[in-house]
């Protein structure tokens, strides 16, 4: 499940936006970022962004 939410952070939406797309609260998605950051010793989004792009989630 982190990494499906990893990829909607990663395409820029919003906690509201992906908690609607998968019918999960937002504090969900909340806790599911807080632990891939936690995971990945992250300290801003961007860096989740790099994480994705470099192991192949996601391509720019």
């Amino acid at each position: 499940r982190e990494r499906e939410i990893l990829v909607m952070i990663a395409e820029g939406l919003s906690n509201k936006q992906i908690a609607n797309k998968l019918f999960l609260s937002v504090k969900t998605i909340e806790t599911h970022r807080t632990h891939l950051m936690e995971k990945l010793g992250a300290h801003e989004v961007t860096a989740l962004v790099r994480y994705a792009i470099k192991s192949g989630m996601i391509s720019i």
